[in-house]
């Protein structure tokens, strides 16, 4: 027969369980508080308070993550920066770019609107042909730029009396002739006369058509009043 207990009893054992359950509290405590006291550090009556391990690590990597945030933060920061400055660089090569084009598009057209005035306010020089009519007609634009009076008609009577319109035409046999300056060209002018009476700009060639007959008219002009007004030898 099993033996059985009272309600004393149990109430007995039941404090006496409570009080070892609260020295092994105090001794595991205890041991907790040594393991955190570094070795060396504590002394007799010296109360040290440690922080549980759990609640360091804890604080340790919140202040990791803050770092970590902060460390973030600041690169967000520095690639917004960097970015606007791209942007604003971007934007001011396009304005300069801009700018230096519609400076090259104003000069452009500044040069071809000049050259086009140039153009038309220069006077091209005709092309004469290379016979009698082109002659006189090249003559008398020389005439008229220098004011030595004359006319086609003028000039073409006494080219016809004088050498039948031949450039080369020499009179070899009258006193000019015999004193050693014999006329020459389609107006018949002796040497001296010739140089005293050439146009600048026309060659100093008393065969020359053009020259010969501006010398020609030039002297009839100073004698006569006009080549117009010569109507035999002069």
């Amino acid at each position: 027969m099993s033996k059985t207990s009272t309600p004393g009893q149990i109430r007995r054992l039941t404090k006496a369980h409570k009080m070892s359950f609260a020295a092994v509290a105090t001794i595991g405590a205890a041991a907790l508080a040594a393991t955190l006291v570094p070795a060396g550090t504590a002394d007799a009556g010296t109360t040290v308070a440690a922080a549980p391990v759990a609640w360091t690590q804890a604080v340790e990597g919140v202040q990791a993550k803050t770092v970590q945030h902060l460390s973030m933060q600041s690169k967000l920061a520095t690639d917004a920066a960097k970015l606007e400055a791209a942007v604003k660089a971007k934007a001011a090569a396009a304005a300069a770019k801009a700018k230096a084009d519609a400076e090259a598009a104003a000069k452009a057209k500044k040069d071809r609107e000049a050259k086009a005035a140039a153009s038309r306010s220069t006077v091209r020089k005709p092309v004469y042909a290379n016979n009698l009519d082109g002659w006189i007609k090249e003559s008398l634009a020389i005439m008229k730029a220098h004011k030595i009076p004359g006319t086609y008609n003028g000039l073409y009577k006494n080219i016809m009396r004088e050498s039948s319109g031949n450039p080369r035409a020499i009179n070899n046999w009258d006193i000019n002739a015999q004193n050693g300056v014999p006329s020459k060209g389609l107006l018949q002018v002796i040497k001296p006369t010739f140089l005293a009476y050439h146009v600048p700009g026309t060659p100093l060639d008393q065969y020359h058509p053009v020259a010969n007959i501006v010398a020609a008219a030039n002297y009839a002009a100073d004698r006569y009043g006009s080549i117009d007004n010569v109507n035999s030898a002069y």
